[in-house]
């Protein structure tokens, strides 16, 4: 699990929890941003297009929401510059049709 070295992440009752999934705790280097940008730039996406001025009435709703956004938007129909403004599950298609 790859984090920034904020206070949650550096808690011991969370890498508790990481330890008792059998999961690795990366954190980026203090300062340097770029380490973690990939990460940082979905969740500025996630907050922008989803969660700015979303009211959740549960936590289910709150789940199948980002479920919803992330699986069926974000995946497969959300443009992505880094991509060259295809979809990731149309630019796979074409990297496996490539290969």
């Amino acid at each position: 699990m790859h984090s920034d070295q904020g206070s949650q992440y550096t808690a011991q009752a969370y890498r508790e929890k990481l330890k008792h999934h059998k999961m690795q705790c990366s954190m980026s280097r203090k300062g340097n941003c770029h380490d973690n940008a990939v990460a940082e730039s979905f969740f500025h996406t996630l907050k922008e297009e989803l969660v700015r001025d979303e009211r959740f009435t549960s936590l289910r709703e709150a789940k199948q929401k980002l479920f919803s956004y992330i699986q069926l938007y974000y995946n497969r129909q959300r443009l992505h510059s880094a991509l060259g403004y295809q979809a990731p599950l149309e630019y796979e298609r074409m990297q496996a049709v490539a290969q």
